[in-house]
């Protein structure tokens, strides 16, 4: 029963250096995101984290299924808010938009830049962002409530994430909201009327 709160402490620890490592990926790039800036963020020693990541390929490695995690769960989350009607289609839309504008997303695109010049990186990013990529499809027709057995629905909602993820670029390097919400209400009339019409 001692050792509890220990296990407890270095779950903890491990959580806060995860969280700091999508901090620092998503506001200093994978270049300014060494294990000692991480660990200053997260309030551990560089030791400590360390202990818990011996590397700093351990320790991205290690954010990269995180991301991928903290994203499938966010989208979750939120889904549980969806209106009923009419709404709910835009609604579906601007959540999906949000998982892509929001920090967690930016932190993954800084792994992927560095996946795309790093070999051993590129092998654990790309079958997790695979798997990501499946689970919000998955979502997104079940958030949507349609049959993607029907033709053309699934690279309707293919379509949608596509967008929103172009739409989570363009945010980048300036706040694009403004813009964004018309083309997020604009998909979404479009969306609604493409699946209107593929279920006939």
């Amino acid at each position: 029963m001692a050792r509890e709160p220990q296990q407890d402490r270095s779950r903890a620890t491990r959580q806060r250096l995860l969280e700091a490592a999508i901090e620092c990926l998503a506001e200093l790039g994978w270049a300014g995101s060494t294990v000692a800036v991480v660990a200053e963020r997260a309030g551990v020693s560089r030791g400590a984290a360390q202990h818990h990541f011996p590397t700093r390929e351990d320790l991205f490695a290690a954010s990269v299924q995180y991301v991928s995690q903290v994203r499938t769960q966010w989208i979750r989350r939120h889904s549980a808010d969806l209106p009923s009607g009419a709404e709910r289609t835009r609604a579906v839309v601007d959540l999906v938009v949000r998982m892509y504008t929001g920090q967690v997303f930016r932190a993954a695109l800084q792994l992927w830049v560095a996946a795309s010049s790093d070999e051993q990186l590129r092998e654990l990013v790309v079958p997790l962002e695979a798997h990501v990529g499946r689970e919000a499809h998955k979502l997104a027709v079940e958030l949507l409530g349609v049959d993607e057995t029907t033709p053309g629905v699934r690279e309707t909602v293919q379509a949608t994430l596509d967008l929103a993820r172009g739409l989570g670029l363009a945010n980048l390097l300036t706040d694009d909201s403004k813009r964004r919400a018309g083309i997020v209400q604009r998909w979404a009339e479009m969306l609604e009327q493409a699946l209107n019409t593929a279920v006939r």
